[in-house]
């Protein structure tokens, strides 16, 4: 089974210093996510498998933008999620490498307008390994996705975090349904 790892959303305006809102920074910095997201692309290399990072990010003038939008509705006004800009940059403890895939998405999933699924049916992948932040929006959001898709898909949890231990927890919650939920140490277990 072809496998390849997939981490979203770890930029500064979800989860890092000075970004906005930054909503997932504290929760993520106490759940070592970034660390633990490292580990596991560190291993999904080291065995071939392709490494993604997908980002939420609008072009400049945001012509993407949901006005509608709760969660991106404000977004345009305060300047947020502006690709280019250094709030959709990866955290700097992020270990983005040469030859990972780097993709922008306009909304929640990391399939949402985005080369993903082209990118992994190119690669032969049947399996993906997904984390990010936050585990209530775009991880949820991508892991339903992936399991509509026909994609095994693997949650891995300690490298996911949300606003709150709360927010995570019920995020986690129905995936167990149409996912496995694994920790960084059970990977060994997927080679």
């Amino acid at each position: 089974m072809s496998t390849a790892f997939v981490g979203l959303d770890y930029i500064v305006d979800v989860m890092g210093e000075g970004g906005h809102p930054a909503r997932c920074q504290a929760e993520a910095a106490r759940r070592e996510v970034v660390r633990h997201a490292n580990q596991a692309a560190a291993f999904c290399r080291a065995r071939g498998w392709p490494v993604i990072w997908v980002r939420v990010g609008f072009s400049p003038g945001y012509p993407e933008w949901p006005a509608a939008s709760p969660l991106f509705g404000g977004a345009r006004d305060a300047g947020a999620f502006l690709l280019g800009a250094p709030g959709t940059a990866f955290v700097p403890e992020l270990a983005v490498q040469a030859g990972d895939v780097v993709l922008a998405k306009p909304r929640v999933s990391g399939f949402y307008g985005t080369a993903l699924e082209a990118v992994l049916r190119a690669r032969g992948v049947t399996r993906l390994i997904v984390s990010g932040v936050s585990t209530s929006l775009a991880v949820s959001s991508t892991v339903r996705d992936a399991h509509d898709r026909d994609y095994a898909v693997y949650l891995l949890e300690d490298a996911c975090a949300a606003a709150s231990e709360a927010e995570h927890s019920a995020g986690l919650l129905p995936l167990p349904a149409i996912a496995r939920i694994i920790r960084c140490g059970t990977l060994a277990s997927l080679a």
